[in-house]
């Protein structure tokens, strides 16, 4: 019988953005163009020097300032460009962007109640059900696998991008509530081959510490 060769998986490592302003405040950003403060430009250099013992052929960055600009940290470390790709942007939150969800929950009792049911429909009106950024997610996936099939790569996402990787990794459905953390600038290793897409390693942080134990000035 004569067997076809598997190929070899991609690696990504996908990093969440440094903190911004809006995270400290608990403001949902969505696609609202927030840029890096102190402390997450601080998070994404230490970053850099913990993913230098890997060596990436390509480093993607959704097209949001805040991913971007940690991107061009890692980037400039690597001796690479950032490729842009908008599929990895943040979930667009509608109604949501701007206001924290305690704000939420006071203007918008009904919204708030689905969106913490996670209900998957729901699309705060103006922007996009968890099934659709689930969709777009998967297109920017398959993209890239299409695009470095057996190569090893950086993606610098969001947390809601992050959540629907290790949701279809790991088998858990989109509207169960989130028991993960999503640490701003850990390092997520994940791989994707012709059997599916496989979660190596979580939340590798360690190099985060220092930084994060020092206080803001």
């Amino acid at each position: 019988m004569h067997h076809v060769p598997r190929p070899h998986p991609t690696r990504i490592c996908f990093i969440r953005h440094g903190e911004t302003d809006w995270n400290v405040e608990k403001r949902i950003q969505g696609h609202t163009d927030i840029a890096l403060n102190e402390i997450g430009r601080a998070q994404a250099l230490a970053m850099a020097f913990n993913a230098a013992h890997h060596r990436f052929d390509a480093i993607y960055s959704s097209d949001l300032a805040r991913a971007t600009q940690t991107a061009e940290i890692l980037a400039q470390r690597e001796d690479h460009v950032v490729k842009p790709l908008p599929q990895l942007r943040e979930r667009h939150y509608g109604i949501f962007q701007g206001i924290t969800a305690a704000e939420g929950a006071e203007r918008y009792p009904q919204a708030h109640a689905r969106y913490l049911a996670r209900d998957p429909d729901y699309d705060f009106e103006t922007g996009e059900s968890l099934h659709g950024f689930a969709a777009r997610v998967a297109e920017g996936v398959d993209w890239m696998v299409r695009h470095h099939s057996g190569q090893t790569l950086a993606a610098v996402t969001h947390s809601g991008v992050l959540d629907i990787l290790y949701r279809r990794a790991t088998g858990r459905p989109l509207d169960t509530p989130r028991d993960f953390k999503i640490p701003n600038c850990a390092l997520n290793w994940f791989h994707f081959d012709g059997q599916g897409w496989h979660l190596e390693a979580w939340g590798d942080r360690h190099h985060l510490h220092e930084v994060l134990a020092e206080p803001p000035e």
